[in-house]
């Protein structure tokens, strides 16, 4: 079976880039950008923020899903993850040229050298820290969750974290830690961290 909408885009690598010393924080379009493992909060701590801050939520895995007509399982079950990671490339490319969102990424989603350079240069970018710990708790009984459907996917898990975790960090302008804190102690956290710049 071949899904529609098939995407020509470059392969996926995944060497983090490097940090900068006294970064500034990067908001040309008033956008913000979530990244962090799956579980971390993403989708939920987005439609808050969003609300808050008066823009438009965006979640790049149902906008995947809208455009193909299946789901991102299902994706992953005929094309396999690099046919998934090519329509999720060209997903945030065409996202991050609107302004004023707040873009919900795939866990995966900065394993892409270009997801990382669009999402550097079109707004600020957030990571959801949480320890592996805390992501195996939230994720342990969801299904939907194509890389976690292994023997051992808490092991799986821990192999994502430690291979993305360097990657979200370098790429972050700002990391908020979720630890047990619930949506709305974290959109604080929002505010205290991004005080400097009005949206």
């Amino acid at each position: 079976m071949q899904l529609t909408e098939k995407h020509q885009v470059q392969s996926n690598e995944i060497s983090p880039p490097q940090p900068t010393s006294d970064q500034p924080l990067r908001r040309p379009s008033g956008n913000i950008f979530l990244v962090g493992m799956m579980g971390a909060g993403k989708t939920t701590v987005g439609k808050l923020l969003a609300k808050q801050l008066g823009k438009k939520f965006i979640d790049s895995d149902e906008e995947i899903q809208k455009r193909t007509g299946v789901t991102v399982p299902h994706i992953f079950d005929v094309e396999g993850e690099a046919g998934f990671r090519q329509r999720e490339v060209a997903v945030i490319h065409d996202l991050v040229q609107l302004n004023d969102i707040v873009l919900a990424t795939g866990g995966g989603a900065i394993l892409s050298e270009a997801n990382r350079s669009v999402l550097r240069n079109n707004g600020t970018v957030v990571y959801l820290k949480s320890t592996v710990h805390d992501l195996w708790i939230r994720t342990r009984n969801d299904r939907n969750r194509p890389l976690l459907q292994t023997a051992n996917p808490q092991a799986t898990l821990k192999m994502l974290y430690e291979q993305r975790d360097p990657i979200y960090s370098a790429l972050a302008d700002v990391v908020v830690h979720t630890g047990k804190r619930g949506a709305h102690n974290l959109v604080l956290s929002f505010y205290q961290k991004l005080n400097r710049t009005t949206y």
